[in-house]
């Protein structure tokens, strides 16, 4: 099971870890948090079957306290920034500075974010921080259970959020930059081994696979930073 923000890099570097190894990969891709159906908290809590989970660091941390991740499996893969898209053609707006960023915001018709991660700290400490929640909020919405910039691309929201290896791929955006560094949030996104795996030498030689260097050029590509 795999978050968004990994991804990339990942589906990039699999069929190459499955012609040198004996085994088979099945992807089942969930968000970090937050209470979708679909995301990997609410899928492990259900009994969904799972050998590896890659998601945020903290959040994985929490499947560990709650014995559904093996404590001590726990492999940091990769630091990921979090960058703005605009549909493809529309003008780009100033997002260099805190101040440009805030203006933006104030004068966007429409702001979607994810609901993992990213677009927690987006709604529950960016806005307050620049002083704009109330401001924004009723023209903000958080995406659950699809990318944010497939949203963006089809004109729901004018501006949209997420981690910046989740916007490069999707077709139709027009990438804008990441967060001003002054109010950047780094999350770090981690693999562990899921307690009810069935193939844990397999689960370990997949992590091991993905913190090696062979896989350091699809993470660059895919605008994420090794650890």
């Amino acid at each position: 099971m795999i978050s968004g923000a990994f991804s990339a890099p990942f589906l990039d570097v699999i069929p190459g870890f499955e012609g040198a190894s004996k085994y088979k990969i099945v992807t089942i891709s969930g968000a970090s948090m937050g209470g979708a159906p679909d995301s990997i908290p609410v899928r492990l809590e259900r009994g969904e079957p799972a050998d590896v989970v890659i998601m945020a660091a903290a959040a994985l941390d929490d499947l560990i306290t709650q014995r559904k991740v093996v404590a001590g499996s726990r492999v940091d893969l990769v630091r990921s920034s979090i960058g703005m898209a605009v549909r493809a053609g529309a003008p780009k707006p100033d997002i260099s500075s805190v101040d440009a960023l805030r203006r933006t915001l104030l004068a966007a018709k429409s702001i979607a974010y994810s609901a993992s991660a990213s677009g927690v700290y987006i709604s529950n400490e960016l806005f307050p921080r620049l002083g704009i929640a109330d401001q924004v909020r009723g023209k903000s919405q958080r995406i659950e259970s699809e990318r944010v910039g497939t949203v963006v691309a089809r004109g729901d929201a004018e501006l949209g959020f997420q981690q910046i290896s989740e916007l490069l791929p999707i077709a139709g955006i027009d990438y804008v930059g990441p967060l001003p560094a002054e109010v950047q949030r780094v999350t770090i996104f981690s693999a562990g081994i899921a307690s009810g795996s069935i193939q844990r030498d397999a689960a370990r030689a997949l992590i091991d696979f993905l913190a090696s260097s062979r896989v350091t050029p699809a993470i660059r590509k895919s605008g994420l930073e090794r650890p």
